[in-house]
């Protein structure tokens, strides 16, 4: 593997070093993947299982794939069940919902489905959106927008880490934050 600069970060009691990716000529972001890291993910899932005790909700929703574990890993923290909004659409979905999204690692737009039996678990209930790193926005738009059209409420939103402009992301409930880097 080529060297690769990197950000140095402590979250939830762990100390990791982030490589920098360029997203586009002269901006870099710190990327943050927590698949396979089982340390980090179970820290950051109990200090925000603590951070989200006064909160009453019904369900944990997140989008695949790299929280996924995070949403897991919360779930047995607080008995809480979770829902996966998946990227791409299977049969046995059956009448899923979608909204489309523009992801900021490609640059492409993406489509959320809330799969149908999801559907069900969620609607009327209160739900708290999880996330690993909420940069631009743009997914959390896509799940606000499959929550509401589940007849669901968000209660609260919450991250591993906010990127970005800190200001934009006050409401968010996280455990740490992100610089971008420019040239």
């Amino acid at each position: 593997m080529a060297d690769r600069t990197t950000f140095a970060v402590e979250v939830a009691g762990t100390k990791r070093e982030l490589p920098l990716f360029e997203i586009k000529p002269g901006l870099k972001i710190a990327i943050l993947n927590i698949l396979g890291d089982t340390e980090l993910v179970q820290n950051c899932a109990r200090a925000l299982a603590e951070k989200l005790k006064g909160i009453s909700y019904d369900v944990l929703l997140t989008a695949e794939t790299k929280s996924i574990p995070l949403a897991y890993a919360l779930s047995l923290e607080t008995g809480k069940p979770y829902v996966i909004l998946r990227k791409s659409y299977k049969p046995y979905m059956g009448k899923a919902l979608q909204a489309e999204t523009l992801s900021i690692t490609t640059g492409q737009p993406q489509t959320l489905f809330l799969d149908e039996k999801d559907l069900e678990l969620m609607s009327g209930k209160n739900v708290v959106i999880v996330d690993d790193v909420i940069s631009t926005g743009s997914t959390l738009q896509g799940m606000r927008l499959l929550i509401q059209k589940a007849g669901a409420q968000i209660v609260a939103e919450a991250a591993i880490f906010t990127e970005g402009e800190r200001a934009k992301w006050r409401e968010i409930i996280s455990l740490g934050h992100l610089p971008v880097f420019t040239e």
